[in-house]
C-alpha cells in the first residue's frame, strides 16, 4: 500500500469537493444532510448553527459518516469518511472559515449562533480512482505513521 499515493488521492478529492453528505445518529436513528465542507489536510470543518439538531446529535454520539466527491471529480471518484466529530467554538477556526471560505448562512463571523463541527477522520475509503486499485480503505493511523 503506497500511503503517499493514497494521501495524494484523498487531497485531490477534498480540494475539489465542497458539498457532501454528513450522516449522524441520534437515539440509534440515522440522519443525513448536505453540508459544505472545508479541509485542513484530511480534517474537515463545517459551519452550523449552535441550535441545530446536528449539534445535539454529535454531542450524544460523536461518530459520523461523510460522502464527498463524485460529481466534482473527472473520474467520479469519491471518499467515504468515518470521522469523530466535535463542536468547536475556536475563534481562530471561525476566522479561517470566514476569511478564506464562503460566507453563507451567517451575517458575520461574530454571529453568536455560529459554531463549527470539526470532523477528524478515523478511516477513509476511496472509490472510483483512476490512480489506485479501488476501493481502498485506509485508517488514519496508517497514514500518520
Amino acid at each position: 500500500m503506497d500511503k503517499a499515493k493514497i494521501s495524494e488521492e484523498i487531497q485531490k478529492i477534498l480540494d475539489v469537493s465542497k458539498v457532501g453528505v454528513l450522516s449522524t445518529s441520534h437515539n440509534n436513528v440515522p440522519n443525513s444532510r448536505y453540508m459544505i465542507f472545508y479541509h485542513d489536510e484530511a480534517v474537515l470543518y463545517t459551519k452550523t448553527d449552535d441550535d441545530s439538531p446536528k449539534v445535539e446529535e454529535v454531542e450524544s454520539n460523536p461518530q459520523a459518516h461523510i460522502l464527498l466527491g463524485y460529481e466534482e471529480t473527472k473520474n467520479k471518484s469519491f471518499v467515504e469518511i468515518r470521522a469523530k466529530v466535535e463542536v468547536v467554538d475556536d475563534q481562530k477556526i471561525i476566522d479561517w472559515l470566514w476569511e478564506t471560505q464562503d460566507k453563507t448562512y451567517f451575517n458575520s463571523k461574530n454571529d453568536p449562533d455560529l459554531t463549527v463541527l470539526k470532523l477528524t477522520p478515523v478511516q477513509i475509503k476511496i472509490m472510483n480512482s483512476d490512480n489506485l486499485d479501488t476501493p481502498v480503505t485506509i485508517k488514519m493511523e496508517d497514514i500518520l505513521e
